[in-house]
């Protein structure tokens, strides 16, 4: 009996077995198990043995979940390998493993082609569906010097239509792991070519089989990586910073982008680079640097703001690690209020504005915060006439996060102090800021990083008012990669601006005035590596204002000012972006953006309504609404088009033009020439409306001697409606009805805009000139709301010509000269003519408004730089700047006023700087 039973089971495994090898079918569960005990939970349950090396698994986490019924053998190990770089063959009860490549054991019948002559030592790696090899010497390898490696990305597959792969990573300097922008990678033989975007993140489509990635920048080692393509995947690349060149590029060209990307009117600026260019009191300054380039203009020394192409000063979007920065300047606008220390890059929109920027009609200055060094504490620091500053990184979770902290300030009130000017000796001008940068990387996929910036002023100079200003804004930001095609960045920012007046009088009207601006916004960014052909950006964010126009408190309980508290304002501005860039063949590209942008106006708020066609004043009010808290007052939008077309002539020639409609909620009130600490914000509401403007472009692009120059020529039209401007004698400060006090009306300007930029060598730097024209009309059927008859008349801000040149020349490795030359028309100005009597009164006529020019501006300025020696092993690398600011002694004008003397009208021009100003700066980095 039990032979019977014995030979039944042995016949019954016997078919079971023979079953399994003819029908191939399996049962099998796996209930969250990795891809380990998988393999050994298959081999339990059939007679297969898997051969690989246990390294491709030690790091597995991902678990598997799932119940194959009657499934063959190549199904279940589909997906267990799946999302993998690992491959299988079969044979007999074999299952060998093997990462990225196949096992063939035939080639396909039509593997071998015939080919031209020409091409017979080439390799067949067109198509997808053949088998890759690859010989162990290249011609390449064999005339390039650099080390190359080889890398395997994605897992072959027999057969797939596929004949284009997406490649992404990221860039770091090898040494310090941080982030590399604007670096090169390209592939040569196929013409195929990105850069780095701000965070070192590339993304680059190539076929499949063997491709060769050249990495390189000016101031890196070039890299050369062998890859061999079989799917999409990740590639990360570590670069070496070459010993044997500087910093010597001002402004750092992007390779040939210039002339291959589509948007016009776009520059960035090195950081590094600008502390050889010679500026006021040694202090480097991004916005002066930026002043110097073509179609960004300021209204003169020690102004804070400054106009791009025919635009006034609010229309510029300042974006600090992408929140808002309301006031760019400290000390009145003698320094910058973003500290070059801590910054690693701005790049700055003024011609084809991307769709995922909104709110500003003229320009876009995106700046990016330093990441710190995840492996080591590293510093930089400076020591100059009247400001010091240090930035410092140190790693928090080695290789993952990071800390930056980056503080400057000033030592001017000494100063103040010991003069002998006894006027002066009770005055006060300080200003400090501090920059907080966390940045960590959770995994491969994800990234956080948060930045906090905080500002603040005071000054008070032969005055009983002290005067403070602040700017405070915070960002948080996180980017997620979900594959190598797709990934998004989820951002929320706050920013917040307030000023103060504290006036203390000998009387009994001492009071104290202020006034605060917040705002909040939350945004959705994408991006989808489409095909070769299109990428494509898209997302959503919403914003909310908050706005406190004003407030005046008495001091003293016997005051006789009567306090005043305007109405807050509150609005909201959301918007939606769609862009592709769209590579219609090699030598046409295409940006197309759409934006669509909504505003809405919202209680609580009293406002007033006027009687159409008529001047808004009290006598023509027909009734006052009431609003209730978050109730919608009135609102605006409208689409936003962007397009931008590059045609290719040839590699390095190209030409480009663009169009771009953009809105603008939220207006600056002023009747300074130049932005004031102390000018207020007001948001469009139910008789303002929001500014708009359309812009065309048109520019040629040529790089010369291997992109070591850089010529391009640029010409705009810029139309605007709703310009806000003051009517004779407006009062802007605590106006509840402000809108009785000002005019909205049309504008036009248009330029030309020439640059000349030398990348490197012993010369280098960069010349400019711009002819550009600003004009703006206020037309109306009544006389209080006309001016200049109504027709077009210059901006304040109009200059027609302008000539800037920044250049460095190195004498040796360690020691340069530099020099600016800047050169600007006079702005308008209006100017008095004459006199009459009216009502037994004697009054002054006055020019048509900005009939007349204030003296045409020119400076010169010159230093000299030391870098300190270059030895590997040393504390810290230091250098100084010895500089001249205005060499010349130019007493160049600031305003033009006028006093009546003796029954005359007398003009008296103000200088900020009318004699040299030397300067010196030491400074380190370790």
């Amino acid at each position: 009996m039990r032979k019977i039973i014995f030979i039944i089971i042995t016949l019954t495994s016997f078919q079971t077995l023979f079953s399994q090898k003819i029908n191939n079918k399996i049962s099998i569960d796996f209930n969250n198990v990795n891809r380990r005990t998988a393999i050994q939970e298959i081999e339990k349950a059939t007679d297969y043995k898997f051969y690989f090396n246990p390294k491709w698994l030690s790091n597995d986490t991902i678990t598997i979940s799932k119940s194959y019924k009657e499934a063959t053998i190549n199904n279940i190990l589909n997906g267990v390998f799946e999302d993998t770089n690992l491959n299988y063959y079969i044979t007999n009860n074999k299952v060998i493993l093997t990462q990225n490549l196949l096992i063939y054991d035939k080639l396909p019948i039509d593997y071998f082609v015939k080919t031209e002559e020409n091409d017979s030592k080439k390799k067949q790696t067109e198509s997808n569906s053949k088998p890759i090899f690859y010989k162990e010497k290249d011609s390449l390898e064999l005339t390039e010097k650099a080390i190359i490696t080889t890398t395997l990305i994605g897992k072959e597959k027999k057969k797939s239509e596929t004949k284009l792969y997406t490649i992404s990573g990221h860039v770091k300097d090898k040494k310090t792991k941080k982030p590399l922008s604007n670096i090169s990678i390209s592939a040569q033989e196929k013409k195929i070519n990105t850069v780095t975007d701000s965070e070192g993140y590339y993304s680059i489509q190539l076929p499949s089989g063997v491709n060769y990635l050249q990495i390189e920048s000016v101031n890196f080692e070039k890299t050369i990586r062998k890859v061999i393509i079989y799917d999409n995947g990740k590639l990360d690349v570590s670069i070496s910073e070459s010993i044997n060149e500087l910093n010597e590029v001002l402004i750092k060209g992007k390779g040939n982008k210039n002339v291959r990307t589509a948007i016009t009117g776009v520059s960035s600026i090195n950081v590094e680079g600008i502390k050889n260019v010679p500026l006021v009191l040694g202090e480097r300054d991004i916005f002066r640097v930026a002043a110097t380039l073509p179609g960004i203009k300021t209204t003169g020394e020690g102004s804070a703001g400054f106009n791009v192409r025919g635009g006034k000063d609010d229309q510029n979007l300042i974006l600090l690690d992408n929140a808002v920065l309301y006031n760019t300047s400290h000390f009145l606008g003698f320094f910058s209020a973003v500290n070059p220390y801590t910054t690693s890059k701005v790049d700055i929109y003024k011609g084809s504005i991307p769709a995922q920027f909104g709110g500003r009609l003229s320009s876009v200055f995106d700046i990016s915060t330093k990441k710190a060094n995840t492996e080591k504490v590293s510093g930089e620091g400076g020591i100059g006439s009247v400001t010091s500053n240090l930035s410092i990184g140190t790693p928090i979770v080695k290789g993952k996060s990071s800390l930056l902290v980056g503080v400057r300030g000033t030592y001017s009130e000494w100063i103040l102090n010991s003069l002998k000017e006894e006027s002066l000796k009770n005055s006060e001008a300080a200003f400090f800021d501090g920059t907080l940068k966390y940045n960590h990387k959770i995994n491969d996929n994800n990234n956080i990083e948060s930045t906090l910036y905080y500002s603040h002023d005071k000054f008070s100079i032969s005055s009983d008012s002290l005067y403070k200003y602040s700017n405070r804004l915070f960002s948080l930001k996180w980017d997620h990669n979900f594959n190598s095609k797709n990934k998004a960045a989820v951002i929320f920012t706050n920013s917040e601006y307030k000023f103060n007046i504290d006036y203390n009088a000998e009387s009994d009207n001492s009071f104290d005035f202020g006034y605060k601006l917040n705002e909040s916004q939350l945004q959705l960014n994408l991006q989808n590596l489409f095909s070769a052909k299109h990428t494509f950006n898209y997302g959503i964010s919403s914003k909310l204002y908050n706005i406190d126009p004003g407030y005046l408190n008495p001091k003293k309980i016997e005051s006789t000012l009567i306090p005043i508290n305007v109405e807050d304002e509150k609005g909201l501005e959301s918007a939606a972006y769609f862009s592709d860039n769209f590579n219609v063949s090699e030598k046409l590209l295409l940006s197309l953006g759409l934006r669509y942008s909504f505003y809405a106006a919202l209680g609580e708020s009293t406002q007033r309504v006027y009687q159409d066609n008529l001047p808004m004043n009290d006598a023509t009010v027909i009734a006052t609404n009431t609003y209730k808290n978050n109730e919608v007052i009135k609102t605006y939008g409208g689409f936003e088009p962007r397009l931008a077309i590059r045609y290719l002539v040839n590699d390095d020639f190209s030409v480009k033009t663009s169009y771009d409609k953009t809105f603008q909620f939220i207006h600056l009130l002023t009747n300074n020439t130049t932005q004031s600490p102390t000018d207020a914000w007001k948001l469009s509401d139910l008789n303002i409306a929001p500014q708009e403007a359309q812009q065309f472009s048109l520019g040629f692009y040529k790089n010369i001697d291997q992109d070591l120059l850089e010529i391009s020529l640029e010409g705009y039209y810029k139309k605007s409606k709703n310009l806000l401007d003051y009517k004779v004698g407006g009062d802007l400060v605590l106006n509840e009805n402000i809108e009785t006090e000002i005019l909205q009306g049309d504008g036009k300007a248009y330029g030309v805009e020439l640059l000349l930029k030398k990348q490197y060598g012993r010369l280098n730097g960069w010349i400019g000139y711009t002819y550009s024209r600003t004009f703006i009309k206020f037309d109306s059927e009544f006389n209080d709301e006309k001016v200049n008859n109504g027709k077009y008349f210059p901006t304040n801000f109009d200059k027609p010509h302008e000539v800037s040149t920044v250049l460095n020349y190195k004498i040796t490795q360690r020691y340069s000269f530099s020099g600016n030359f800047i050169y600007q028309s006079g702005r308008p100005i209006t100017y008095p003519i004459g006199t009459y009597d009216y009502g037994n009164a004697s009054y002054t006529l006055y020019s048509d408004r900005n009939k007349f020019r204030i003296p045409d501006y020119y400076r010169l300025d010159i230093g000299f730089n030391i870098e300190g020696n270059h030895k590997i092993k040393k504390l810290a690398h230091s250098f100084w700047n010895i500089s001249i600011y205005n060499v010349l002694g130019r007493n160049n004008p600031y305003s033009i006023f006028f006093v009546t003397e003796e029954g005359k009208v007398k003009a008296y021009k103000t200088s900020i700087f009318a004699i040299p100003i030397p300067s010196i700066t030491y400074n380190f980095k370790f």
